[in-house]
């Protein structure tokens, strides 16, 4: 099918040259925590006066960076926090988050399936196993828990069988809470004007949900398979 090879080199090419286009013109330094702090002002100004082009400008770029699977997709997530508060801030990054995963794990399947099984066989291997003997509560599991980096879990299981509907919903459920925290910490950080903001109880609070969310998680992943083994 000498018209589909073309269409899969062509959307292949695409994706390498912004990939390229990316690194060679340093876009890379606007996704850092130093460059959204320094322009948070200027961006809330922004988001005041046009706040629908503002959110549907920031999803583009965090769908275009988590689909490219480019580092950035932490810093948007507390941008994002700093920029839209907890209530907004949670549903603009959830479906953001969600989509350009989706995005990866299709480009995965349909156009770089040869490159990602020879590059992380070992890994594909083990979440194809997880997935085929818990099917969509392993995705989910691994969304939760940080045991796969976010972008590693989008192209692994684009070579897998699981339908992207699926990939979709249980990715955007499992990320949430991750989601939700991370929002949190980026509206306090964003609050961050002195030494005294630093120390701040809400500032310490979202610190220590980081750190004890993927305890938290693990914690009730295995009990959730206790319960399973149990059942007849």
């Amino acid at each position: 099918m000498p018209n589909d090879r073309l269409r899969k080199g062509a959307v292949a090419l695409l994706i390498i040259g912004l990939a390229a286009a990316f690194y060679y013109l340093h876009l890379d330094r606007y996704l850092t925590l130093a460059h959204i702090k320094a322009s948070q002002h200027k961006y809330l100004e922004l988001y005041e006066g046009r706040r629908a082009a503002v959110i549907a400008g920031y999803m583009a770029v965090y769908i275009l960076v988590t689909s490219l699977s480019l580092p950035g997709a932490a810093v948007m997530t507390l941008a994002g926090g700093a920029l839209f508060g907890l209530a907004t801030g949670t549903i603009v990054v959830s479906f953001a988050s969600s989509i350009g995963a989706t995005i990866a794990c299709f480009v995965s399947r349909f156009l770089l399936r040869e490159w990602v099984e020879a590059r992380f066989r070992d890994r594909i291997s083990r979440i194809d196993k997880g997935l085929q003997e818990e099917g969509a509560f392993y995705l989910f599991t691994l969304r939760l828990m940080p045991v796969f980096p976010f972008w590693l879990i989008n192209l692994a299981v684009g070579v897998t069988k699981m339908r992207l509907t699926t990939f979709y919903w249980v990715s955007q459920a499992g990320m949430l809470p991750a989601t939700l925290v991370y929002v949190n910490a980026g509206r306090e950080l964003a609050r961050i004007d002195s030494v005294r903001g630093i120390i701040s109880p809400s500032l310490l609070g979202s610190l220590v949900l980081l750190g004890l969310f993927p305890l938290a998680a693990k914690k009730v992943v295995s009990w959730h398979r206790k319960r399973r083994r149990m059942l007849p």
